[in-house]
C-alpha cells in the first residue's frame, strides 16, 4: 500500500532552503517520490467567502471520496459474482474465466490499470481550464464539482438498481431450473408429445413422493369422474419424488384437482403441477436474454480502462468524453469512465482546498509552493518526522496535543505545520 499527500509551504527563501533539503533526503533515503503541484492562480475574494468555501470544500471531499469508494465496491462485486458459475464469453478476446482465481486475478488487473491511471493524473496533474474557468470565483467552481459529483451519484444508483434487478431476476430463473422437481422448471422434462390436449381432453401433471407411487396407481382413475384409465405415466423422478402425467375430460379438471387437494391432508399427497408450453418457452427466452444481459456487463474485462486522460495526463475535451460514455454500453465499463470522471473532479477540488488553505494560513498576497508526495504506508511516519522536523517553524504550536484545530475536515492528528491533504490512493485494494 502507498500513501499520497499534497504540501503546500510558503515561497520564500526559508521554506524553499527546507524543501531543497526534503528532495535531498527523498534521494538519499527512497523513502518517498517528490514533484510540484501545478495550481494556477484562483481568485481570492474575500476573507468571509474563503472561510465558507473551505467548510463546503471540507464536506465535498468527503462526498467524492464516498462516490469513488462505492463504485469501487461495485465493480468489485460485478465481478466477483461472476465466479459462482462458469461465464461464457466474458472476455472480449473469447477467453473464458471458469475459476474464482482468475476472476480475482481479472480484477487486480483491473484495478491496478485504474490505480496507474489515477496517479499518473496526479503525479501529472494540470488545471482543466475549460470545465473549471479560473476566472470564475472560488464558490463557482466549487459548485461546478459539485454539480458533476451529484449527477454521478444520482445516475450510479439508478444503474446499479437496473443491474440489482437483472441479477436478482436472472437468480429467480436459475432456481427454477436447478431446483427440486416441486419447484424446477419443466422444460426439457416434459415434451409435447406427453400431452393430450384435444378439444375435450387434457393432461395435468401431478408430483408423486416416491413411497406414494404404488398409491397413485391405484387411486388415479378414481379421483373424479372421467380420468381416462392407463393414462398415467411417469415423466421423471428425482431423489423425493416423481412427475406423473393423467389425462381426462376438461370438464372435470376442478373437480379432479379438489380431490387430489383433499389427498395433501392424508399420508398419500399429490401436488399439481401447472405447465405450459408456451410460459415455459417464454420464460426460457427471458432467461436467455437476462442472461445474455448480465455477460454484456462482463464483456470490457479486458479492455483498458476507458479514460479521459490522455498521456502525460493531459485531457481529452469534455464533450468528447461525454460522447465515449455514451457508447459505451455496458455496465462495467460505465464504472470505469465514471471512476475516471470523478477522479478529475477530486483531484481538482483537492487543489482548490490547497488553494484556499494557503491563503487562509499563509496570508496575501498569494506566494506558496505545493508539492506531491508518494511513499510506501511503511515508510510513512519517518517521512512524516523529516517533514515536521523541516516545517516546525511554520507553526510551533502543531506539535501541541490540546491545541484546538478549527480547519475543517481535519481533527488534532491530522493538523501539521505545513498544509498536507491527503490523496487516497488505496480505494482500489482488494482487502
Amino acid at each position: 500500500m502507498q500513501d499520497a499527500w499534497v504540501i503546500s509551504v510558503p515561497l520564500d527563501k526559508t521554506s524553499s532552503k527546507s524543501v531543497e533539503k526534503l528532495k535531498r533526503f527523498i534521494g538519499r533515503t527512497n523513502l518517498a517520490s517528490c514533484c510540484k503541484f501545478s495550481i494556477p492562480d484562483l481568485k481570492v475574494g474575500i476573507l468571509d467567502s474563503l472561510l465558507s468555501v473551505s467548510d463546503e470544500l471540507s464536506t465535498l471531499d468527503m462526498f467524492t471520496e464516498s462516490v469513488m469508494i462505492q463504485t469501487c465496491k461495485c465493480m468489485r462485486e460485478v465481478m466477483e459474482q461472476a465466479g459462482d458459475k462458469v461465464m461464457e464469453d466474458v472476455l472480449a478476446n473469447g477467453a473464458h474465466i471458469t475459476k474464482q482465481k482468475d476472476l480475482h486475478s481479472t480484477l487486480k488487473a483491473l484495478l491496478k490499470s485504474l490505480r496507474v491511471d489515477m496517479m499518473s493524473y496526479v503525479t501529472n496533474f494540470q488545471w482543466d481550464e475549460v470545465k473549471y474557468p479560473t476566472s470564475l470565483p472560488l464558490s463557482s467552481l466549487v459548485n461546478i464539482i459539485k454539480k458533476e459529483v451529484s449527477q454521478v451519484k444520482l445516475e450510479f444508483k439508478s444503474r446499479a438498481a437496473t443491474y440489482s434487478s437483472v441479477k436478482k431476476r436472472l437468480q429467480n430463473l436459475e432456481h427454477q431450473q436447478e431446483g427440486s422437481l416441486k419447484t424446477c422448471s419443466l422444460n426439457g422434462i416434459v415434451r409435447r408429445e406427453d400431452l393430450v390436449v384435444s378439444e375435450y381432453l387434457t393432461t395435468l401433471l401431478v408430483l408423486v413422493s416416491r413411497r406414494d407411487y404404488m398409491q397413485w396407481e391405484k387411486t388415479y382413475e378414481s379421483l373424479s369422474e372421467f380420468v381416462v384409465p392407463r393414462s398415467s405415466r411417469k415423466l421423471c423422478e428425482d431423489r423425493a419424488a416423481g412427475i406423473f402425467s393423467v389425462t381426462l375430460f376438461k370438464r372435470v379438471v376442478c373437480d379432479f384437482i379438489a380431490k387430489a387437494k383433499e389427498r395433501n391432508l392424508n399420508p398419500h399427497r399429490f401436488n399439481l403441477r401447472e405447465y405450459s408450453f408456451d410460459l415455459d418457452e417464454k420464460q426460457q427466452q427471458e432467461r436467455m436474454e437476462l442472461s445474455v444481459h448480465k455477460k454484456e456487463h462482463y464483456v470490457c474485462l479486458s479492455r483498458s480502462p476507458v479514460s479521459n486522460l490522455r498521456p502525460g495526463g493531459q485531457i481529452w475535451p469534455a464533450t468528447s468524453f461525454y460522447m465515449a460514455c455514451e457508447s459505451l454500453g455496458t455496465f462495467m465499463e460505465w464504472l470505469k469512465a465514471i471512476y475516471n470522471q470523478v477522479i478529475i473532479s477530486w483531484i481538482h477540488l483537492k487543489a482548490l482546498r490547497v488553494f484556499v488553505e494557503s491563503v487562509l494560513r499563509y496570508g496575501l498576497p498569494v506566494n506558496y509552493q505545493a508539492l506531491l508526495l508518494q511513499s510506501d504506508t511503511k515508510c510513512s511516519e519517518k517521512l512524516r518526522e523529516k517533514l515536521s522536523s523541516l516545517f516546525a517553524y511554520l507553526d510551533p504550536t502543531s506539535a501541541v496535543s490540546d491545541v484546538t484545530c478549527d480547519i475543517p475536515g481535519l481533527s488534532q492528528q491530522d493538523y501539521f505545520s505545513y498544509i498536507c491533504f491527503p490523496v487516497n490512493i488505496n480505494l482500489l485494494d482488494l482487502s
